[in-house]
Parts: structure tokens; C-alpha cells; sequence
């Protein structure tokens, strides 16, 4: 099988004394391309670094994490906007707005979400989207900045079946499907029944949401295998064509190559 992991953070300090072995890994069940979101001003080093060690298997995007956001956003964004102009990025990620942990700053991030948008329609990039309990939020601002200009993945979805009616309504945006596909209690699975094939890429958001039978610890690439594996039963397809799909869906929207 040929797998994309469409949104994985292995540039982070959880990874910095086993990489190599992590990449082997995911490599040998069949990981053939993993993308980079970057987090915020302080990430970016690392994130250059990983791609420069790994060519051709790391790619890069460029962008402002929603709880990386300060009050001093405008000049966060400025050092973004000269790294995303100076590299080679396939992407403007990790982006959006999170109201979980904060809800202080939520017109801050809105603002700083839109004008990453705005990047991505000068860049003709796709974005990579954050949205945790600002699912309404998001699609407000994207239909605001002008959603047909506009394309990309909502990361990690986890939500309801009204929540992906509302995204699926948004013709150029996909969703990222992870390990919490194999979470009993979330209500995943039933939600994902009717989602169309072509409208989902796979992920890990490594470090984050270990699948069963790793939830809890550290995830990496080459769990995205349980992700698969959970989406070809709720599909009632082999995983053999889930990987094909999922890949396809990534490289037409992310413009990869083979």
C-alpha cells in the first residue's frame, strides 16, 4: 500500500531521539509521503530541518497555530508570511481557531485565520484547518474570505453528522480522518458511513491521538495501518482500495507527485 499521512508533527522534541527509526517504520507498512504543519515562529527551524534530513518523504507547510496565537499576532504573522515566501511549501498549516482551551481570544483568532486564508488564495495553496469547537466559526470565516477561492483539509475531524454535512457543503475541502476513528465512544465510525470517499485523506497528527491499540502514547506515521484498517470495515472496502483513494484524494488536492 502506498499511504500519505497528510498531517503529522515529527518535528516536534518527542521525536528528536528515535526519528530515524519512526521514519523506518512508517515506511515499512507502506507510508510513502508524510506532510508537515508547522506550529508557530519557534517551530520553524525544526520543521526546515526535518525536510532537509529527509528529502523527498517530508514535505512542508507553513502557517500559525490557532493556540499559538498572541495579542502580538500581527507580528507573529509577519515572520510566517516571509518563511512561506522564502521556501518551498505545499501548504498554509496549521491554521484555524480553537475556542477548547481559550475562548479570550477568539476574534484575535479569527483575524489571524482570515489572513492566512487571504495567503492561501495569493499562494494558490491549499490550508490545513484546526477547528476544535469552532467548527461554525471556521466556515463563517472561509465563506467570508470567499470559500470557492478557497481550498483544503478540516484536520482531525471528530465531529458530528450535521458537522460534516456543513463542511461537505464547502465544495474544495476534505476531511483528515486519525486515530480517533478507532475511539469506542466516539461515534466516529456511524458519522463516516455516508461521508463520500473522495472527500477524506488520512492522518495522525502525531504525536497526538495514538490510535487503539496505542491511545495514550505517542503516535506516530506508521500507525496511520489502524486508521486504514478502521475506515475499510466502516466502508466495507479492502484497505488496498482505502490506501489508493485517501492517496489519490491527497496528492490531487496537496499537488504531489507520485
Amino acid at each position: 500500500m502506498n499511504l500519505i499521512d497528510t498531517h503529522a508533527h515529527l518535528f516536534v522534541e518527542e521525536f528528536k531521539d528515535d526519528l530515524s527509526e519512526v521514519v523506518i517504520h512508517a515506511k515499512e507498512v507502506g507510508v510513502e509521503k508524510v506532510l508537515l504543519p508547522n506550529i508557530d515562529e519557534t517551530s520553524i527551524v525544526h520543521l526546515k530541518q526535518c525536510v532537509l534530513d529527509y528529502p523527498g518523504f517530508f514535505y512542508p507547510m507553513m502557517g500559525l497555530h490557532p493556540t499559538s496565537v498572541t495579542g502580538n499576532w500581527e507580528k507573529q504573522l509577519d515572520i510566517i508570511y516571509r518563511e512561506l515566501n522564502s521556501g518551498d511549501y505545499i501548504a498554509v498549516g496549521e491554521i484555524g481557531i480553537d475556542l477548547y482551551w481559550d475562548t479570550s481570544l477568539r476574534e484575535v483568532q479569527m483575524h489571524a485565520f482570515e489572513e492566512q486564508l487571504k495567503w492561501s488564495i495569493e499562494k494558490d495553496l491549499p490550508v490545513s484547518i484546526h477547528f476544535r469547537n469552532a467548527t461554525e466559526e471556521v466556515i463563517q470565516s472561509i465563506r467570508k474570505v470567499g470559500a470557492s477561492s478557497l481550498k483544503g483539509v478540516f484536520h482531525s475531524f471528530g465531529g458530528t453528522k450535521a458537522e460534516l454535512e456543513a463542511i461537505l457543503e464547502l465544495d474544495n475541502f476534505l476531511i483528515g480522518i486519525n486515530g480517533v476513528v478507532t475511539f469506542r465512544n466516539s461515534g466516529l465510525s456511524e458519522t463516516l458511513k455516508h461521508c463520500p470517499f473522495n472527500r477524506v485523506v488520512l492522518e495522525t497528527d502525531s504525536p497526538y491521538l495514538a490510535p487503539v491499540p496505542y491511545r495514550g502514547k505517542r503516535n506516530e506515521s506508521a500507525y496511520l495501518l489502524h486508521v486504514i484498517t478502521q475506515l475499510a470495515g466502516i466502508w466495507n472496502e479492502s484497505q488496498e482500495s482505502v490506501a489508493r483513494i485517501t492517496s489519490r484524494n491527497a496528492r490531487e488536492l496537496f499537488k504531489l507527485g507520485d
